[in-house]
């Protein structure tokens, strides 16, 4: 399964935030794991980086953004992605950008917090509890269906 993480919950580990911290962390434990394939929006790289460097000093700020790269594949957002999220069903632009960068490399699903504003989503979007539960069930499915 190929999974978009939105903003929030990167901000979600990399904060510590509560009570939200120990769901997004297992997400970011199945992409570490292999169990599924992470990306990040280009766009979440440089709102992460402003917004660490406010919490956190700068040295800390840009090791937490290497591991981030290191860990995740990047989706664009180039001149088409822009030019669809002012087309899409999705009010919020930042928002719309991170689905059609989304849409761009393909993936199955969008891990957010944020599901209101992704219910007219093009690209199925699952807070953290809901993603890990649909990714159980589905290595589930896989493993009876071996034989």
């Amino acid at each position: 399964m190929r999974v978009l993480v939105d903003t929030n919950v990167v901000l979600d580990v990399l904060l510590d935030r509560k009570p939200f911290a120990q769901s997004a962390a297992r997400v970011f434990a199945l992409v570490e794991e292999s169990r599924i394939e992470g990306f990040l929006c280009a766009k979440t790289i440089t709102t992460v980086d402003y917004l660490l460097g406010q919490a956190l000093a700068p040295d800390k700020a840009r090791a937490a953004l290497k591991r981030l790269l290191d860990l995740f594949e990047i989706a664009p957002v180039n001149r088409p992605v822009l030019e669809q999220a002012l087309g899409s069903n999705i009010s919020d632009f930042e928002d719309a950008v991170l689905e059609q960068s989304a849409r761009l490399v393909l993936v199955d699903a969008i891990a957010t917090r944020n599901l209101t504003d992704f219910q007219k989503s093009a690209v199925p979007a699952f807070d953290p509890p809901e993603l890990l539960s649909a990714v159980e069930a589905m290595e589930s499915a896989n493993q009876q269906k071996q034989p």
